[in-house]
């Protein structure tokens, strides 16, 4: 078994690797964009694939599900006819808000200025 050793812990498998369940919970072509349109606020479902060109409403559906299960967003649905859903981030999604500003800093000046 091959073992690496990162800041003086091993790591026997990637999915020991803290980077590794980081990106298994907001990973992903979406997962991020929801986050960062969230960072603004509570928005319904059709807001969030209004504010998402090119994901399927399936897809959305799926990644809105796993944020939720994994503690990233909460879920309010209100008892009104039609029904209104509402997508919040938690303390823990809030908490992303410094790493989501640094991803935007870093592609901002090595991404976007590069092209």
């Amino acid at each position: 078994m091959i073992e690496t050793e990162i800041i003086g812990k091993k790591y026997e498998q990637a999915c020991d690797c803290p980077i590794t369940a980081a990106v298994n919970v907001i990973g992903g072509k979406w997962k991020p964009i929801i986050i960062w349109i969230l960072m603004t606020g509570s928005r319904r479902f059709g807001e969030l694939h209004k504010s998402i060109p090119g994901i399927a409403l399936k897809v959305l559906s799926r990644h809105l599900k796993e944020l939720e299960a994994d503690g990233v967003i909460t879920r309010k649905a209100y008892p009104e006819v039609p029904p209104r859903v509402e997508y919040t981030l938690t303390e823990k999604g809030r908490a992303l808000n410094g790493i989501m500003d640094l991803l935007v800093g870093w592609s901002r000046e090595y991404v976007m200025e590069a092209r």
